[in-house]
Parts: structure tokens; C-alpha cells; sequence
């Protein structure tokens, strides 16, 4: 037909003819026409592109067929992603804590036009060569789409819809049809569940991703007779996967975290985060503490695969282009030996408590050690109490996320707060004695219940002087002690509330530290907003006070966390620096075996902020500290520690509370900060163990000098 066309135009017979039709007639006079050679131009110009079209048209039939052939059967390439091994986490001493354990698997990439019906028979066809066991989990939902991916099935379950159904658009048209599946349909035997299982895990795939079908105990068997079938399997090939072991003691795992499995993928409140980094939406990350808070530096570099797709859309083929590379390693500041024995000192001793009876009523009891000069956490542990039960059961997790009274631990803080607002100066003399406020009950020191004694400052910390502190906090509300006075309204005491937990913050107290996990608590601290609102929705009865003012000056009254009470002894230690808090101390990279190696990155110290006090004031505050425990007065408040075998610095505190569920019942939170060597301090700990019916043991002070005799052991003794 077209060698005719062409012909027609090498003749130009059709040309003649429209060139008669142009012609003037004979009876006219003669005038010459430009018509005819427009004409003849045009016709040129046509005939040009048709021989030139006809050339290609034979260039890519005769020289280029082949390829073109091959590309229309087949054809697109494109590129997918599939993850790495996470890196790995290390104690101080390069003991691995968390590893990455190797399986042979069994993977399906579901293609770009790929159908149920396709994936049903892959899975059939695969459930004859490998075994799967069947998913326990198996809803009816999956097995109701199992058997809905056959089209003779479809079809039936089709015809029970309603004619109101079938106008339905096409997702709850099919949603309908689900509903049409009969129980007796799915009733599946042992090899239709495992078929069923397999075609569950391919479905869950979204368009060229990748899942795993088998990824543990895949045989040498499945591997080779998956690879020899492939072209049998479009989608379906072999590979490797990871699981993540956790070697660690119980206390450890819990500030580890842990990672998301492939079914569970991102965080369903993190996904568009997530996806925005180039995740996949199967893939996984830490979904709490350590493995949470260095994600982007624990997940891997992402292997790529060319996959080809044929003309149907299913995968005929994928090869390896990028390796990939494992996610860089945390090395930890917490020696993992150390932490075990911690552990057990306060397992040991919180279990005595709770044997006796002292701790029935108790929640828990907790130990936070770190690095004053460096802010490294070298261990922390704890231990969560049901009331009634003799059980204890880990909860490292406490030491930030719970907050108690804290007692008479945070007395550096009001001193501080007292230089700050120019109330007092140095080392100053105040009266200790009962203090009686009008509508108050009676408050007083321990040491002196009756009389009257002249203290310093140091003094008053050795022998944690109520009074004292309470006198402080009246002289920043302006005033000055007398029996039976009265005190300003809650509005009144708003900047005086203010500074005190200004100063406290100074030292990590009510805010939080920074450690380097998520959820850390800030403890409560009430505003005088809340409080007078409080009272007015409760009718206007004062369940707050204008005397909590003083109660929060010997801390009695806002709440703590153990990581905020190390802290704040790690400031006094260091003589003013807040040191942020942190696990980790280094990121490493992987050596040739995937292990650790080089340092990419050291993690420093990070100072919040430095107590605005002087230098003078200070050492007043460490000399009390030192003072509390080797002090010669009768009631010097933490002596036992003085036979420890490096020189500490402490602050016991002692908070009155109510057992919890019974308000009759009084309480004790028994609590102790410390510090040591005085002169060079390498570990400030931090002890509470809330709720306790007496403390008369004095079991504070016993964990913190086993805490710290342990680290003298490991670390300090030559």
C-alpha cells in the first residue's frame, strides 16, 4: 500500500489534475498564475519526509529490530532498596552488648503490575519447595484474601453482592465481597494455611518492595531449589536477614530498647518522618530508649538491587549494584561489669527492705552513678515493688522517668538561692530552733526538737537543719522569724517560688538533665497558678498553702528524678558545672569483619550551665558536703560512709510521704546523694528508696557505700 502511495506521487498524476483545475479558461486573456509552483514546492517538501520516514522506518526494522523487539517484551529497570544490619552497641570496655545474628532468606519483591492471582500462585507454587510454618496469626481477613485471590472464587463470592453493593466503587466493592466469604470457605488444612501464610507476607509488600518469606531456619535445600527455580518465581529470591540479640544484664536491655519487627515497620506516629529520610515503610527502627535516640547513627547505609521488571510488571531478574553498609557502633560510658554489680548491690539490699517489711508499701528503689567531671553515666539500675509482694522486678527505666520527694538532699540548693537574692552572705549564722507558723504545724530540725543553736551555713548542711532553710526562704519573702507570724498570700510568694526553683535548677533539680534517652521526666514541680486553681475547683478548700513555700525550701514539696539527684551531686562535686548526662560516649565505625572500628565521632562533655554563685560560696557548699560525713558532732548525718574506702562528700535527705491507696499510713523516702574522692571526684551517686515505713537501718547509706567500695575495687585499687 504504501509503494502504491509513493507511486502516485512519482507520477504525479493527482498533481495534473489539480494543475488543469488551475488553468484560466481559453476565452480569458492570458495572465500568468503563481499557484501552480507553490504547489510544486509543497509537494517536494511532502515527499522529502516520506522518503526520509520510510528510511528510518527500514533502519529500525532491518538494523535495529532485535533491540527494539527485546525492549517491548521486557522492559523497564529500576532501582530498589533493601536495609542493612544495624550497628551494633559496646560497653566502655568494647564488650558487645547488642550484635546483629546473620540468617539465610527467603525474599519476594512484588512487581509493578503484579495481581492476587499472580501472588497465589507463586505462593501455591512456593509452598511445595520450602517450608513455611503456618502463621498462628492468621486473621480471618488474611485467609478470607487467600482465597478471594483465586478468580473462581472471586467470581462466586461476586455474585452473593447486592445490586446496591456492586455500585460500589472498586476498594469497598471488594470490601463487600469479604464480608460474603462463609466460615466453612476458609476452613483451611495444615498445607492451605502455610500457602495462605506465604501469599500474607507477599501481600503485605507495597509495589517494588522487598519482604522476607523465611528469613530463620532457611535450609542449604530451600536456598538451592529457590535459586534453581527462580524463573518459576518472578519476585522470589534468596538472601540474607538480621535479628538483634541482646547480651546484656536485665537492667541494660531495658535503657537498650528495642527495634521494630519488618510486619510492625515505622512507628505509625513517626511514618511521614520516617519516610521523608527515605525509609521504607516495612522497614525497621528503634522504637525506644538507646536504639530510639541514635537511630540516624545505628541504621545502615541501604543496599541496592537493579531489578528488572518484564512487560507484565513482575520481576524477571534483580542484581546487586550497592553493597550497603552496617549502621555505625555506640560505645558506651557504662562498664557493663560494673553495672551488674550495682545491680546486685541494690537487688541485695532493696530485697532485705522488702523481706523485713519495711518496703511493703514501697514502688521501687533506684542508683544512678556518673562522672562528675564528664557527665558519663557509669551505671544505672532499678527496681520496681508491688505492695503485698515479695517480688521485685527490674525497672532501670525509673532512674528518669519517676519522680519522689526528695527530702533534705536538695539543702546546697537553698543555700544557693539565699546568696543569689543577697538574703544571706557566706558562711552566715542563723538560729535553729521549732519554728511555729500561724496555721502551720509545728517544724523542726531532727537534732533539735525544743531549744535553740546558733549554726553556719557548713553547719547546717552537716546536720540538715530545717530550720535553717526555712529561715532562708522567709528572708526571701521579706521577712524575718517570729512565733506564730503569719505568711504573705500565694500571689505574695510567686517571685520567692520563682528564685528558689530557679537556683535548684542551676544544679538539675525540676528540669530535665538532657541525658541522651527519650521520656526522661522533668518530676513536678506545681506553679503557684495551678496551685491557687487547684483550690478554687476543690471549692476553694487550701489543700496548698502559703506555707509549702517553706516545705520546698528542705524539700518537701516539689518531686525528683534519681538521674536529676546525680546530677545536682555531680555539680556540687565538679564545684558548679551542670554536666549534661550521657550513655554514650563515642560512635564508631565498622572494621572489615563489621566490627568495632575506628572512632568517627567522640562525644565530650557539655556544660548547661554553671551555678551563678562565687567560687567562695562554693566551697561552702563542699565543705558541708564533706562535713556530713565526717563531721564529729553527734548528729552528723551520713558518718557510716566516712569507713568507705575513698574519701566521700554526701547530703542524706529524708522526706515525709503517705503510702500510696492509704492516706493513714505514714511513710519515708529514705535518700542520700554522694561523691567522691572529696579532693578529685570520678563517681557522684545518687540513692532513693521511696516509701519506706522507718529508715532506721539506714539502708541509703549502705548502698551508697557498697556503690562506691565496688568502684574503688574495680577502677581505683592498685
Amino acid at each position: 500500500m504504501m509503494k502504491d502511495f509513493m507511486k502516485k506521487i512519482v507520477n504525479n498524476s493527482w498533481v495534473d489534475k489539480l494543475r488543469k483545475g488551475t488553468q484560466e479558461p481559453k476565452n480569458k486573456p492570458f495572465r500568468r498564475s503563481h499557484v501552480p509552483f507553490r504547489l510544486n514546492f509543497l509537494f517536494f517538501i511532502i515527499f522529502t519526509l516520506f522518503v526520509a520516514l520510510i528510511a528510518r522506518l527500514g533502519y529500525l526494522q532491518i538494523v535495529d529490530g532485535e533491540a527494539m523487539e527485546a525492549r517491548v517484551k521486557s522492559t523497564s529497570t529500576i532501582t530498589v532498596q533493601e536495609s542493612t544490619p544495624r550497628g551494633m552497641i559496646y560497653d566502655s570496655t568494647g564488650k558487645a552488648l547488642v550484635t546483629n545474628k546473620a540468617n539465610q532468606a527467603i525474599t519476594y519483591t512484588r512487581g509493578s503490575k503484579v495481581t492476587a492471582e499472580d501472588m497465589l500462585k507463586i505462593a501455591t507454587k512456593l509452598n511445595t519447595l520450602i517450608d513455611v510454618p503456618a502463621d498462628e496469626n492468621l486473621t480471618k481477613r488474611d485467609k478470607k484474601d487467600f482465597w478471594l485471590a483465586d478468580p473462581k472464587h472471586l467470581k462466586e463470592a461476586s455474585k452473593r453482592l447486592s445490586a446496591k453493593e456492586k455500585q460500589l466503587d472498586n476498594s469497598e466493592q471488594y470490601s463487600a465481597t469479604v464480608d460474603k466469604v462463609t466460615d466453612e470457605e476458609i476452613s483451611f488444612n495444615e498445607e492451605q494455611l502455610k500457602a495462605a501464610t506465604i501469599f500474607k507476607r507477599m501481600n503485605s509488600a507495597y509495589e517494588l518492595n522487598t519482604v522476607y518469606i523465611k528469613n530463620s531456619g532457611v535450609t542449604d535445600q530451600e536456598l538451592a531449589v529457590v535459586a534453581e527455580r527462580a524463573s518459576e518465581l518472578p519476585g522470589v529470591s534468596t538472601g540474607t536477614d538480621w535479628t538483634r540479640e541482646y547480651n546484656a544484664a536485665d537492667s541494660l536491655k531495658s535503657i537498650l530498647g528495642s527495634v521494630t519487627t519488618e510486619k510492625q515497620g515505622l512507628p505509625a506516629d513517626e511514618v511521614d518522618k520516617y519516610l521523608a529520610k527515605g525509609y521504607s515503610r516495612n522497614d525497621r527502627v528503634g522504637q525506644s530508649y538507646l536504639e530510639k535516640q541514635y537511630e540516624d547513627v545505628l541504621q545502615g547505609t541501604k543496599t541496592q538491587y537493579e531489578v528488572h521488571l518484564d512487560k507484565d510488571g513482575n520481576v524477571s531478574s534483580q542484581k546487586e549494584i550497592f553493597a550497603g553498609e552496617k549502621g555505625s557502633n555506640l560505645m558506651l560510658s557504662i562498664n557493663a561489669d560494673f553495672q551488674n554489680k550495682v545491680e546486685e548491690i541494690l537487688k541485695t539490699n532493696y530485697q532485705t527492705l522488702i523481706n523485713n517489711g519495711k518496703a511493703q508499701y514501697s514502688p521501687g528503689a533506684y542508683v544512678v552513678a556518673m562522672n562528675p567531671q564528664t557527665g558519663e553515666v557509669l551505671a544505672m539500675t532499678g527496681f520496681s515493688h508491688e505492695q503485698g509482694s515479695k517480688e521485685i522486678t527490674e525497672n532501670a527505666l525509673g532512674t528518669i522517668t519517676s519522680a519522689f520527694t526528695p527530702g533534705s538532699v536538695v539543702k546546697a540548693g537553698t543555700l544557693t538561692a539565699g546568696w543569689q537574692t543577697n538574703v544571706i552572705s557566706g558562711n552566715q549564722v542563723l538560729i535553729d530552733e521549732p519554728i511555729r507558723l500561724q496555721g502551720s504545724t509545728e517544724k523542726s530540725s531532727v537534732f533539735n526538737r525544743t531549744g535553740q543553736r546558733a549554726l553556719t551555713a557548713v553547719q547546717a548542711l552537716e546536720l540538715s537543719s530545717n530550720t535553717y532553710m526555712i529561715k532562708v526562704a522567709l528572708k526571701m519573702l521579706g521577712l524575718e522569724y517570729t512565733p506564730g507570724m503569719g505568711l504573705p498570700s500565694l500571689d505574695e510568694e510567686a517571685n520567692a517560688y520563682q528564685a528558689l526553683r530557679d537556683a535548684f535548677k542551676q544544679y538539675g533539680l525540676g528540669t530535665i538533665t538532657g541525658i541522651d534517652l527519650p521520656n526522661e521526666s522533668p518530676g513536678i514541680s506545681r506553679s503557684v497558678e495551678y496551685m491557687k486553681k487547684f483550690n478554687a475547683d476543690n471549692g476553694g478548700e487550701q489543700w496548698y498553702t502559703s506555707g509549702n513555700f517553706t516545705d520546698l525550701a528542705f524539700g518537701q514539696f516539689d518531686t525528683y528524678t534519681p538521674i536529676q539527684l546525680a546530677q545536682y551531686a555531680s555539680t556540687v562535686a565538679n564545684g558548679g558545672k551542670r554536666i549534661q548526662p550521657r550513655l554514650v560516649k563515642a560512635i564508631y565505625g565498622n572494621d572489615e569483619n563489621g566490627g568495632l572500628g575506628d572512632v568517627k565521632k567522640e562525644i565530650g562533655p557539655k556544660v548547661e550551665n554553671n551555678v551563678d554563685i562565687s567560687a567562695e560560696d562554693m566551697s561552702i557548699l563542699r565543705e558541708g558536703f564533706h562535713q556530713v560525713v565526717h563531721g564529729t558532732d553527734g548528729y552528723t548525718t551520713a558518718k557510716p560512709l566516712a569507713s568507705a574506702k575513698m574519701d566521700l562528700s554526701a547530703k542524706t535527705g529524708t522526706a515525709e510521704t503517705v503510702a500510696e491507696g492509704h492516706p493513714d499510713i505514714t511513710t519515708v523516702n529514705s535518700n542520700i546523694v554522694a561523691y567522691g574522692p572529696t579532693d578529685n571526684p570520678e563517681i557522684a551517686v545518687s540513692v532513693v528508696l521511696p516509701n519506706l515505713l522507718d529508715e532506721k537501718d539506714h539502708m541509703n547509706l549502705t548502698i551508697a557505700k557498697e556503690v562506691t567500695d565496688a568502684y574503688y575495687d574495680m577502677f581505683m585499687a592498685k
